[in-house]
């Protein structure tokens, strides 16, 4: 009886669980999804028809998916799940594995391909065409609100990361180097593209030894002004120079780290010492709706619908590999959260606590510790596997920042590409170098002061009513398409439902703060909240209102 509890509890249940669900979901739900929004191989693709050789580049999908799956990824998949696992594992892995399947695949593969059938615009082009000028407008102010605080906070972070593991900068910088190189030479050289892949691999490789030997040891401040020096040139430069390189060959080191971590897991199969469900209420709030804003990019992200709709789509050789990037690029995130969600809880509940810190900072500690304990089974040293483990995640950081300095530049663009003023149309709408500037300016001033971290918290329901509003946008489109709109719709409702209740319980908590000492914080919390509120409420009315005027004509 004891050894088959030790069995039933073990993690590599899980992994097996979790894998074999996700690729029956792959080729029976998705080929569901592929057979309701029509894709057909012989449709010309953005990338083609508007190809302009810096945003607009037709992509093997090898490469598409290593950058669609990089930028997607980034922290978030591994911070989530290691703090939501204070609720118990059970509740964050049934999150995990329904979410990815019925409500974050359909939400990645229908922005992706409702985008690439608006010429690879954002998702604000397909609200305006569904609800409206207004809808658009309110969209993409959200949205681009929404990625300056992103490339603020994202960026401070780093920076405090590469002083911490001055291992990761080094390689970090030396990676660069190497996309450029891959870059250059896939686009210019005969080189068989194999052989090309296999070489910056083994690069790569390389450059995490050169890191380890010659850590690069820069101050905070140093690193911000180099950091956002690299993603202003990382946003208005061919995306098959820097961007695509970049993701596709940084893909390989997470990759590397999930193989050998899956590895591990089958192989010592730990058992989970944390309790399958702890308690209801925990320090980051109550499981409804906290547990479902806390795993944000291992279940269903707002973030992704950005990349879908900005990157992405304006890269897709073909609409037949929309499900292997849109749908499969979740399902593989999905995995990773799982096996961020096994190093906390293969720890007792104290060692989780004692690890992650008083304040609950340290969570890629615990997962790098948690991931080269379980690699350091396989006979690799475990400083050597937990260094890994931290470079690679540093570098996927790094990646969700310069995608994200490109996506802002979008949105910003797209915002004012309807102006009839001619100076702003030459200066910002077709000057990708003027409006990268004026929005990492922003994005700087903000993150020269100490209110960005401060409101990290609500980055949670942000993010996920973004996925909410995209789903909304996609629901309107299929409804105008006369097309099923059910598989949609629902996680549409639900997406809103979690965020409105956040929202309105976060709003209380600050309400109740008023009369603390850092009042001027309490404050700007009060006003995100009472924005974020009227862009949910505001576009649900938008929607009514647009899909009454569709059912009188």
């Amino acid at each position: 009886m004891k050894s088959f509890r030790r069995e039933v509890m073990g993690a590599g249940i899980l992994i097996l669980i979790l894998s074999t669900f996700f690729l029956i979901a792959y080729f029976i739900y998705g080929k569901k999804l592929e057979k309701i929004v029509n894709i057909n191989k012989g449709n010309p693709t953005p990338s083609h028809t508007l190809n302009d050789g810096v945003d607009y580049v037709p992509t093997k999908r090898e490469i598409l998916l290593g950058h669609h799956f990089a930028s997607i990824a980034g922290a978030g998949p591994i911070v989530g799940p290691v703090l939501a696992a204070q609720f118990g594992w059970l509740p964050a892995f049934l999150w995990i594995l329904f979410g990815a399947i019925f409500i974050g695949g359909v939400h990645d593969f229908t922005t992706l391909i409702a985008s690439v059938r608006h010429r690879g615009k954002s998702i604000g082009t397909i609200i305006e065409e569904t609800i409206g000028k207004r809808g658009k407008v309110l969209f993409l102010i959200f949205a681009i609100s929404t990625l300056v605080l992103l490339i603020s906070a994202f960026s401070i972070i780093i920076a405090h990361t590469f002083v911490k593991y001055p291992q990761a900068a080094t390689a970090s910088v030396i990676f660069i180097g190497i996309a450029m190189l891959f870059g250059f030479l896939n686009r210019n050289s005969k080189i068989p593209f194999f052989l090309l892949s296999l070489t910056s691999i083994i690069l790569l490789l390389a450059g995490i030894h050169l890191g380890i030997l010659f850590p690069i040891k820069l101050s905070v401040n140093t690193w911000m002004v180099i950091l956002f020096i690299y993603i202003y040139i990382a946003s208005v430069t061919p995306v098959w120079a820097l961007l695509q390189p970049r993701d596709y060959l940084n893909s390989f080191l997470l990759y590397g780290i999930m193989i050998l971590g899956i590895i591990g897991i089958l192989y010592l199969n730990p058992t989970l010492k944390y309790p399958a469900f702890s308690s209801y209420h925990q320090k980051i709030g109550d499981m409804f709706p906290i547990l479902f804003i806390t795993i944000a990019c291992g279940a269903i992200s707002g973030f992704h619908s950005l990349v879908s709709s900005g990157t992405t789509s304006k890269q897709l050789d073909s609409e037949k590999d929309s499900k292997l990037i849109g749908y499969g690029g979740m399902l593989i995130e999905g995995v990773l959260a799982l096996i961020a969600l096994i190093t906390a809880t293969y720890l007792s509940k104290g060692s989780y606590f004692k690890l992650l810190g008083p304040n609950g900072n340290d969570a890629i500690g615990v997962f790098s510790n948690g991931l080269g304990f379980f690699m350091s089974k396989l006979g690799i040293p475990l400083e050597s596997a937990v260094i890994f483990s931290a470079l690679a995640i540093s570098a996927f950081a790094l990646t969700t920042l310069d995608t994200s300095s490109r996506l802002c530049r979008f949105a910003f663009q797209e915002l004012f590409e309807d102006t009839k003023n001619k100076k702003v149309e030459k200066f910002i709408v077709k000057n990708r170098y003027i409006a990268t500037f004026i929005m990492l300016l922003i994005a700087g001033i903000m993150a020269s002061g100490k209110e960005v971290l401060k409101i990290w918290p609500m980055f949670g329901s942000a993010n996920q009513l973004l996925a909410a509003i995209s789903l909304l946008a996609v629901v309107l489109w299929l409804i105008k398409k006369k097309r099923t709109f059910l598989f949609a719709l629902i996680p549409m409702l639900f997406m809103f439902l979690i965020t409105i209740s956040s929202l309105l319980n976060i709003g209380i908590l600050n309400l109740e703060s008023l009369n603390s000492q850092d009042k001027m914080t309490v404050i700007i919390r009060i006003a995100v909240t009472l924005f974020l509120l009227f862009v949910a409420f505001s576009l649900i009315f938008l929607s009514f209102s647009a899909i009454k005027r569709e059912k009188k004509s």
